[in-house]
């Protein structure tokens, strides 16, 4: 079995210009390898823009796990705009994907897959979901996704002789979370942006 996860993401403008993200995922945990050193600009630092009630400790921690792994993504598109009309391939171990769209809407595929798995404590539940990527997901799927993939670790956790939470409140919790550092999140990646 391979040690590493791949997922790759190609974006190609209309005026033929592509970009390519390799991803690399731990095969056991899931999370996302380096994909490149660099030193991490001011935006980066854990006190800017940090997400209220965020769990790392600034003493060893100087920088936000996430935004370290974006630096890259905001470097390549940084000049571009999210209303860019790109063609999208996602390549996986299983299957590939294609379509064209927003470069919003294929950033927001691609930060997604970074954002659990890089590192932050509060993202850290949704990380699994990871293992079953579906590009471009809409609502309903995500949904659907999320609900049975907690519904089965509950299932676990009944098994394994733990309190199962069948009224689905932990799961709540977790997504109230989760909206709170994208809206923390979002003032950062805007104050490292050139456009919008």
């Amino acid at each position: 079995m391979s040690s590493a996860i791949t997922i790759q993401y190609t974006f190609t403008f209309i005026n033929g210009e592509s970009r390519e993200i390799l991803l690399q995922l731990d095969n056991n945990t899931l999370a996302l390898l380096p994909m490149r050193e660099h030193v991490p600009p001011p935006w980066a630092d854990l006190d800017f823009h940090k997400c209220q009630g965020c769990p790392l400790d600034p003493e060893k921690n100087q920088h936000c796990p996430i935004a370290v792994q974006l630096v890259e993504i905001v470097n390549i598109f940084h000049e571009h705009n999210s209303c860019d009309e790109v063609k999208i391939e996602v390549v996986d171990s299983q299957r590939l994907y294609l379509k064209g769209t927003t470069l919003q809407e294929g950033l927001g595929s691609l930060t997604g897959i970074i954002m659990v798995t890089g590192g932050c404590p509060v993202l850290a539940p949704l990380r699994p979901m990871v293992r079953f990527h579906l590009p471009f997901a809409s609502l309903e799927e995500t949904e659907f996704r999320m609900i049975s993939m907690y519904l089965v670790a509950q299932y676990l956790r009944y098994k394994n002789g733990k309190q199962p939470d069948w009224t689905l409140g932990g799961l709540q919790s977790i997504y109230d979370r989760v909206q709170n550092v994208n809206r923390y999140f979002a003032n950062r990646i805007r104050a490292a942006s050139q456009k919008d």
